[in-house]
């Protein structure tokens, strides 16, 4: 964000405004230290309660203006806070009432010089959100890849792993932790009259039951009809996942090419989000589009890149 400075004259409406609002020299040195706390230095080597408001005031007001690039934000602040002022008690119960008056000028003239400097306030809070968030983003992408990394490892160690079923097991771990990294809200497998579901997970908030196969061959036509009556017979609105690390036969893929209740992917699938080149859930949405608009079940992440 481009640099912006206070007006000059606010600085001056600012030492003016603070020599008059507090009557008491302790009210005015207890406000100021409330004000600054987190910036004492401002106040080294003032005598708050001995020396005299307006001379105090002064100092203050230069060495705000002396480093503004440092002290913008507390300036920006003190200038809104008496500004907004309305009450003067101190003042109110002298008989003099002069000294509330210029109170009441002062701070009015500060009000009127404080416009810009509270948009100015603004933009610095709004940037100031705009690079936490930002931070937070970077945060997050960075462990985000850390846990991609991780999965990478398992799923290479899976491949090169000689017993199905315990890879089978370990698989639909591996697959939990997939989902879960970007909160699809995966449900370990469970059993139903008469059938076995191997997951369930939540994207977008449609709920998708799932079939996770790591076979030596093809997941073939007929294991795909089971699975789609799985989907049917959970409704209408139902959808499936149907995971098979080393694919599907050619005529499973012509028989759900016009008409499918899921969605499919494949090893290729898996190794284009674990190393980062495609995001899980833009895949999915970019299967679930392919499916609503052609009836196709297969949509490779690899289309995703030439896009």
């Amino acid at each position: 964000m481009a640099e912006k400075k206070v007006n000059p004259s606010a600085y001056a409406a600012l030492a003016e405004a603070l020599s008059l609002i507090f009557w008491y020299k302790k009210s005015f040195a207890r406000f100021l230290r409330v004000a600054l706390r987190e910036y004492p230095e401002l106040l080294a080597g003032m005598e708050l309660t001995t020396g005299g408001k307006r001379d105090n005031a002064n100092i203050l007001v230069e060495r705000l203006a002396e480093n503004e690039r440092r002290y913008q934000d507390v300036t920006v602040s003190l200038m809104i806070e008496i500004a907004a002022m309305k009450k003067f008690r101190e003042l109110e119960q002298l008989e003099d009432t002069q000294w509330l008056e210029r109170a009441r000028i002062a701070v009015a003239d500060l009000r009127d010089l404080t416009a810009q400097n509270r948009k100015l306030a603004d933009e610095h809070s709004r940037f100031e959100q705009e690079l936490a968030d930002a931070v937070e983003e970077a945060e997050r992408g960075h462990a985000t890849s850390r846990a991609l990394e991780g999965l990478k490892e398992q799923f290479l160690l899976l491949n090169s792993d000689t017993e199905p079923q315990a890879r089978g097991r370990k698989f639909e771990v591996f697959l939990n932790e997939l989902f879960a990294l970007f909160d699809l809200y995966p449900r370990a497998a469970y059993s139903l009259e008469r059938e076995q579901i191997d997951g369930a997970f939540t994207f977008d908030t449609d709920d998708y039951i799932m079939e996770a196969k790591w076979l030596k061959g093809v997941v073939s036509r007929e294991q795909l009809d089971v699975f789609a009556k799985k989907v049917e017979r959970k409704g209408r609105n139902a959808l499936g996942l149907y995971v098979s690390v080393n694919g599907f036969s050619g005529d499973g893929r012509v028989e759900y090419s016009s008409a499918s209740p899921f969605i499919t992917m494949d090893g290729s699938d898996i190794f284009m989000v674990i190393d980062g080149r495609v995001s899980l859930d833009d895949l999915f949405l970019r299967k679930r589009r392919h499916v609503n608009e052609t009836g196709s079940c297969y949509f490779p992440a690899t289309h995703m890149l030439s896009e």
